[in-house]
C-alpha cells in the first residue's frame, strides 16, 4: 500500500456492506480502496460482507483532519450515520 503524505487529497468514506452494516474508513485513493474492499483485500471487517458500495465520502486536504473525522464518525450511532449520508445527498 502507498505511503500517506501529510497533505494532498484524503477521503473519509462510509460503505454499506452486503449485510446492511456500515464500514467507515479513510484513504488517499478512494477508487482503489473501494476496489480493494470488494476484492477481499481491504479491512478484515468487509471481507465476509462483500460486495460493498460507497454511500458517502468527503475529501480533506490534510491527513490529520481526515483521520480525526473518521474517528468521530466511528463513534456515531447507525441513525446518526444515516443522517450524515442523507444530508450529503441533498
Amino acid at each position: 500500500m502507498k505511503e500517506f503524505a501529510r497533505s494532498g487529497k484524503f477521503h473519509v468514506y462510509i460503505m454499506q456492506c452486503q449485510d446492511g452494516t456500515y464500514y467507515t474508513g479513510y484513504t488517499n485513493d478512494l477508487k482503489e480502496r473501494i476496489k480493494l474492499h470488494n476484492n477481499g483485500k481491504g479491512a478484515k471487517y468487509t471481507r465476509d460482507r462483500r460486495p460493498v458500495r460507497l454511500i458517502w465520502a468527503k475529501e480533506y486536504r490534510y491527513f490529520r483532519k481526515a483521520f480525526l473525522e473518521e474517528k468521530r464518525i466511528k463513534t456515531l450511532t447507525r441513525e446518526q450515520k444515516e443522517r450524515l449520508v442523507n444530508e450529503g445527498r441533498k
